[in-house]
């Protein structure tokens, strides 16, 4: 923010203000799921006083992309079934979703957007199960993957006609969208997302990974790298669309932590369709329940 005129940052604070509220229930889940010593029981409790949620898990569960051999009545059935990090995930999904706008004058495309969210989420987690090896918790990644682009939202709802010339921009000239958002409105989607969870009350250490996702990328820092390399897979595949035309190759250090560039890395993760359909299943019934 210390590179932003005082106007554009009382903007920007005014936008997030704007936003609603991520939900009490899905932060303590994450309370919740943050100790070791957590019990289903508690998860459960808190699911379940959610109504919205829980139909949407249930949902998802008994769909045809599940099977399983019987009908799940329960979210105590679904964590005995999925365990609690899926779980965790898939509260932490829908809550997302819900804060989506279905229409914005920006002509961002958000149900594209969503998709693309939804697989960096998912493609960062495996990353981080294949290649780390330090302690990270892939759900880290996970959220991290999920949350990073949310600024672009911001944009969409409250910035809409600077954000949609930047989008512009960024496809008639073929360079990244937040070079084109620095250039149109002063700053970018990364600053204005970093506010967002911020509000949100998330870990600081995940605030600075969406802040910082597209520079200062370390190796060190697995959540970090993980959600580098999945935001460019995702980009790459066309696994919807964030509004950003531009895959980066791989540094070097990238490179050696995950055995190859961009292609070998997708190549060693072997077939990614189920990825791509459980993240179509979670936009559908999204869209099917509305809060």
């Amino acid at each position: 923010m210390a590179d932003t005129s005082v106007e554009l940052t009382k903007k920007l604070s005014s936008a997030v203000e704007k936003m609603p509220a991520f939900p009490k229930s899905v932060q303590r889940i994450l309370e919740l799921t943050r100790d070791v010593n957590c019990s289903p029981k508690e998860l459960v409790m808190v699911i379940e006083k959610d109504p919205v949620m829980t139909m949407k898990l249930l949902r998802i569960l008994n769909s045809a992309y599940y099977s399983f051999p019987k009908q799940i009545t329960s979210v105590n059935q679904s964590v005995v079934y999925l365990g609690l990090n899926t779980v965790k995930n898939m509260a932490l999904s829908f809550a997302a979703m819900g804060s989506l706008p279905k229409h914005n004058s920006a002509g961002f495309d958000v149900q594209r957007y969503l998709m693309h969210s939804l697989t960096t989420a998912s493609l960062s987690r495996a990353l981080c199960q294949k290649f780390s090896h330090d302690d990270t918790d892939p759900a880290d990644c996970y959220i991290t993957g999920l949350l990073h682009d949310f600024g672009k939202v911001v944009f969409a709802l409250f910035l809409p006609e600077e954000f949609k010339r930047a989008l512009e921009y960024s496809k008639d000239h073929s360079i990244a969208l937040n070079v084109a958002e620095q250039k149109i409105i002063g700053t970018d989607h990364t600053v204005v997302g970093g506010m967002l969870v911020e509000k949100w009350q998330f870990p600081q250490q995940l605030t600075e990974n969406i802040r910082n996702h597209h520079s200062d990328i370390s190796t060190e820092n697995t959540v970090h790298s993980c959600l580098f390399v999945a935001n460019q897979i995702s980009k790459y595949l066309i696994l919807g669309d964030s509004g950003n035309p531009v895959v980066e190759e791989l540094y070097p250090a990238l490179v050696e932590k995950f055995g190859g560039g961009l292609e070998d890395v997708i190549a060693s993760l072997g077939d990614l369709s189920k990825l791509e359909n459980e993240a179509q299943v979670f936009a559908q019934v999204s869209r099917e329940i509305s809060i």
